[in-house]
C-alpha cells in the first residue's frame, strides 16, 4: 500500500503550505522532515516530491532543495530548476563487479526521476578529467565517482574544487581521494584484507603472501588489513612477502615477471589477492606452471566477481555488495541534492567471506 501513500503525502504537502503561509521561494521541508512526519520511506517521499515538482507547486534546485514555486523561478534560470541529470563517472563498466554497480545506481536514480550520464576513465587521470570537465560544462546535478589511481597525486583537483564552488554534490564510491572531503560509499577493504589472511591462518597456514596494487587505496587498505593480520597471528617480516604491482600493468607479473613470481611463491602455501581479477590471473599461471591449487597453493581473492564461481577451481573470496554498493552511493548523492542538512560521513559495507574450493586446510 505504500506505493499510494505518496498521493496523500501530495494534498498533505498543499494544505501545509497554505495553512504555514508559505510564500514562493520560501524553503519546503526536507526529505527526511517528510519522512519523519508521515512515517514512510524516502522512495516515497521522492515520488511526491516529484509529484508536487510536476504540479509546480514546488521547484527543486541543484544544491539548495525544495523551495515553494512561484517568484522563485524568476531568479533561477529555468533551465537550471529543471536539470535532472547526474553524472556516473566509473573506471570501467562492461567486465567484472562494475555493471551490477552501476545498475544499481541507475536504477536509484531512475526511480527517482534523474537521468544517469556515464563516462568510463580506464583508470586514467586524464580520462578523468576530461568526464569532469564536460560533465560540469553539461550543467549535471550531481556527480557519483569512482577515482583513477586513488593512491597517486591527482591533477584533478581544481576541477573538484570548482564542483564545491558550483554547490554540486559529490559522492566516491569504491575509494576516495584523501584530500576530496567529499563521503564515500565502499567495502571495508582494510578489514576485507584481514579476513581474508585470518581465514587462511585459521586453516593452518603459516607461510602466507600477499598480491596488491601501489596505486589504489584499495590496494593499500587491504594490504593494511593483511599485515595486521600477519602480526597478529605472530608472522614475522610479513612485508617481505608482498608482491606489488601497477594496476595498469597487472599482466606484467604473470608474463614478463614470470619467474620472479615463480620464487616468490616457492616460500608460500596461500596468497591474498587484491582482487578476484589478480586471483583467476593466478590461477591460470598456476595452471600452466603445473602448480596445484589447492594442493600446492591457496588462493583467496576479493570481491566475488561473477567469474569467481566458475573459473577452474571456484575461488574463495570477499564479497563485495556490488548493487547494493551503487543503490546505497546513489542514495547518498540524492539525500546531497535533496536535504540542506545532508550528511557527510561515509558509509562502509561489512565484509563476508565466501568459502569455495581455491584453499586447503592443512
Amino acid at each position: 500500500m505504500e506505493d499510494y501513500k505518496y498521493l496523500a503525502i501530495v494534498e498533505w504537502a498543499k494544505n501545509y503550505i497554505a495553512s504555514k503561509g508559505l510564500r514562493p521561494r520560501d524553503r519546503f521541508l526536507t526529505e527526511k522532515e517528510l519522512c519523519e512526519i508521515h512515517g514512510v520511506s524516502r522512495q516515497t517521499v521522492r515520488q511526491a516530491l516529484m509529484c508536487l515538482e510536476n504540479d509546480n507547486v514546488i521547484c527543486r534546485v541543484r544544491g539548495s532543495g525544495a523551495f515553494v514555486s512561484g517568484g522563485y523561478s524568476q531568479s533561477v534560470p529555468v533551465s537550471q530548476v529543471q536539470t535532472r541529470n547526474i553524472g556516473v563517472i566509473s573506471t570501467y563498466f562492461t567486465d567484472y563487479i562494475f555493471p551490477q554497480i552501476v545498475t544499481g545506481i541507475e536504477s536509484v536514480l531512475n526511480d527517482s526521476g534523474y537521468s544517469m550520464q556515464l563516462a568510463i576513465t580506464h583508470n586514467k587521470v586524464a580520462e578523468e578529467q576530461q568526464a569532469l570537465q564536460s560533465m560540469i560544462s553539461g550543467g549535471v546535478q550531481g556527480l557519483i565517482v569512482e577515482p583513477s589511481k586513488s593512491a597517486l597525486p591527482n591533477p584533478n583537483m581544481a576541477l573538484y574544487d570548482e564542483l564545491r564552488s558550483k554547490n554540486i554534490p559529490v559522492v566516491f564510491f569504491n575509494a576516495n581521494y584523501p584530500w576530496s572531503g567529499y563521503p564515500c560509499v565502499a567495502l571495508d577493504d582494510e578489514a576485507a584484507g584481514r579476513m581474508a589472511a585470518d581465514y587462511l591462518f585459521d586453516c593452518g597456514h603459516t607461510k602466507i603472501a600477499g598480491l596488491f596494487a601501489l596505486d589504489d587505496i584499495q590496494g593499500h587498505k587491504r594490504y593494511s588489513g593483511f599485515i595486521k593480520s600477519c602480526i597478529a597471528h605472530g608472522l614475522k617480516n610479513a612485508e617481505e612477502n608482498v608482491m606489488w604491482f601497477a594496476t595498469t600493468d597487472k599482466n606484467f607479473i604473470f608474463t614478463s615477471g614470470g619467474n620472479r613470481l615463480l620464487e616468490f611463491l616457492s616460500e608460500t602455501t596461500a596468497v591474498v589477492c587484491y582482487n578476484d581479477n589478480i586471483a583467476i590471473k593466478l590461477l591460470q599461471f598456476c595452471k600452466e606452471h603445473d602448480i596445484s591449487v589447492p594442493d600446492d597453493l591457496s588462493i583467496v581473492g576479493t570481491d566475488d566477481s561473477k567469474y569467481a564461481s566458475i573459473c577452474d577451481v571456484p575461488l574463495t573470496t570477499i564479497i563485495h555488495p556490488q548493487r547494493k554498493l551503487g543503490e546505497a552511493v546513489a542514495e547518498k548523492l540524492i539525500d546531497g541534492i535533496s536535504s540542506f542538512t545532508a550528511e557527510n560521513d561515509d558509509i562502509i559495507f561489512t565484509p563476508e567471506l565466501k568459502i569455495r574450493d581455491s584453499v586447503k586446510k592443512l
